[in-house]
């Protein structure tokens, strides 16, 4: 069991080496400039000429080892150098390379040129340098600030690019820009002035409303009817019956006779013109105001016995 388990260890160990190179087939070179006057601008400030790869893949893709050629005798002539991240390309997404023949400005500097006014061929071989990944042949017609490119993105032929209107050059980007939105281009020719826009609006603002008014109506139904339940379980009596009890004992003339004896109870003394009232005055009790303590004998006078 365990030399089934290691020989199955092994057998998946070498196939990832072949997995990997075999995902560089997803690699394309999508665009290219031969001859760049005042299109896209390097690290550095200059213009020069370069070329556009794509990663086909929905996965991204690492391309360093790679080698990119003008030169179909020489297909190791500029080796994607290790070392630098920005070599991973994610998916469906786009690196450039300037050929300017300066390598030592960076990664993305190859060692050869491109040559105006000729035929220029570059190819992208693997790492092994002998399998051809893609090719392309620019003519000598394409002229300075043009480009040439695929009609779609890693796929579709060839065309020329020379920047003007709905022709645009795409370094870095998708070649297929899309403007906008037909269905909205499209609204917009029919209500130029905008009132089936502003009568759409309303209508959806409106109706928002209508159903939350539906809503709370709803819920004030639902709440009001969990009460009953409630109550009607609590006394068990449904709420609408001893209503309509309260309603029949409090007759309006129980709420007369009610009303006219309190009244009666809170204005019996407003007038007083026939009642005499007598209230006892009551003083303390003082030595000082007392007259007996001003009684004195006569000096010298005695009684009889």
């Amino acid at each position: 069991m365990k030399k089934i388990i290691s020989t199955i260890a092994l057998a998946l160990a070498l196939a990832v080496p072949s997995v990997s190179a075999q995902s560089r087939d997803a690699l394309r070179i999508n665009e290219v400039m031969v001859v760049n006057d005042n299109s896209l601008v390097d690290e550095y400030g200059n213009q020069s000429a370069w070329i556009e790869l794509f990663n086909t893949n929905f996965a991204p893709l690492e391309i360093s080892k790679v080698f990119i050629t003008n030169d179909p005798s020489n297909p190791t002539l500029y080796p994607i150098p290790l070392g630098d991240v920005n070599t991973k390309i994610p998916k469906r997404q786009h690196v450039v390379f300037f050929a300017d023949g300066e390598p030592n400005k960076g990664t993305f500097h190859t060692n050869f040129v491109l040559v105006p006014g000729q035929d220029n061929w570059i190819g992208v071989y693997d790492a092994d340098g002998k399998t051809l990944i893609d090719e392309v042949t620019i003519p000598a017609s394409v002229l300075p600030n043009q480009s040439w490119a695929r009609t779609a993105d890693g796929t579709g032929e060839w065309a020329l690019r020379t920047g003007g209107d709905n022709d645009y050059i795409t370094p870095s980007s998708a070649n297929v820009i899309r403007d906008g939105n037909s269905k909205i281009q499209m609204f917009a020719d029919k209500d130029e002035n905008g009132f089936g826009m502003t009568l759409m609006a309303m209508c959806i603002v409106f109706s928002a409303l209508l159903l939350l008014c539906l809503c709370f109506y709803g819920i004030g139904k639902i709440g009001s009817l969990i009460s009953r339940i409630n109550k009607r379980n609590a006394h068990g009596v449904a709420p609408e019956e001893a209503h309509v009890s309260t309603i029949e004992h409090d007759s309006g003339e129980e709420i007369a006779a009610i009303a006219m004896a309190l009244y009666e109870h809170l204005n019996a003394h407003d007038t007083e013109n026939t009642v005499l009232t007598i209230n006892k005055v009551k003083r303390a009790y003082s030595p000082w105001s007392s007259k007996i303590y001003g009684l004195r004998e006569v000096p010298g006078h005695t009684h009889a016995k």
